[in-house]
């Protein structure tokens, strides 16, 4: 049985302060957690107070972004190396905001699955479809580009180091779940897409699912036979909540 993830993206949020607090407290309340790995990703400037204060902890510490490049004149961006450097195994590539907000195509969130790899991170691929294209019914046409477009990029093997996090954008901060049940059908799809190249790889697969996964709604997402996780957005500022859905993942 795949271990399940569960990884906090904190997007634009924290203080020095704050942060501080917030990593403490979720150290006190999973710290010990078994059956489950658990990952937290603050924003780039606080890389570094984390990995600290994670210190001796099985909290694993990930980035939320990464360049292509691995150093030069490209002013504001950091790469995996320096991820790297600061103590971060993981990366999120693909978020659906970078997407939508910032303009990364299909190719772009490929070549940045790649750039991870070889700089010496796993990264947590991010799929998933707007309400339109949900309403249109163009859902699963909409992972199955996504998804190949990194395996176009980086081939089948790649994913023996990855992870990938199925996120419907109509969920994402919005207060909507999608039901375990549609949540399962994308999560097989996309395992079926993998399959078809390689199955022990997409049999092993993390698939993690996100979109306003809480502590009252998380067990019944993670009993769901490929929802193997989740990728917890605005619940992971709150440790008592985070914890509670470490705690499902866990089975606990």
């Amino acid at each position: 049985m795949t271990k399940p993830l569960v990884a906090g993206n904190w997007k634009l949020n924290g203080t020095h302060a704050g942060i501080a607090d917030l990593v403490q407290e979720i150290i006190r309340r999973v710290g010990d957690i078994r059956g489950t790995d658990v990952m937290v990703c603050p924003p780039f400037v606080y890389l570094d107070q984390v990995a600290g204060l994670l210190a001796g902890t099985p909290i694993l510490l990930g980035a939320q972004n990464l360049a292509v490049q691995t150093s030069g004149a490209f002013t504001g961006e950091v790469s995996g190396l320096m991820l790297r450097d600061v103590g971060c195994s993981q990366v999120i590539v693909g978020h659906s905001e970078r997407r939508a907000l910032f303009g990364e195509t299909d190719a772009v969130v490929a070549a940045k699955f790649v750039a991870a790899l070889e700089q010496g991170l796993a990264p947590v691929l991010c799929v998933g479809e707007t309400l339109g294209e949900r309403e249109s019914g163009a859902t699963m046409g909409v992972i199955a580009r996504q998804v190949r477009a990194v395996v176009d990029a980086a081939g089948i093997a790649a994913f023996a180091e990855a992870a990938v996090a199925y996120e419907p954008v109509w969920a994402i901060g919005t207060g909507r779940t999608a039901t375990p049940e549609q949540a399962q059908e994308v999560h097989a799809h996309i395992r079926s897409l993998l399959s078809a190249a390689d199955a022990k790889i997409a049999s092993d697969l993390r698939i993690l699912y996100g979109g306003s996964v809480k502590g009252a709604n998380a067990a019944d997402l993670f009993a769901m036979n490929d929802i193997d996780g989740g990728l917890i957005g605005g619940a992971s500022l709150d440790a008592a909540d985070f914890a509670a859905i470490c705690a499902a993942a866990a089975g606990n």
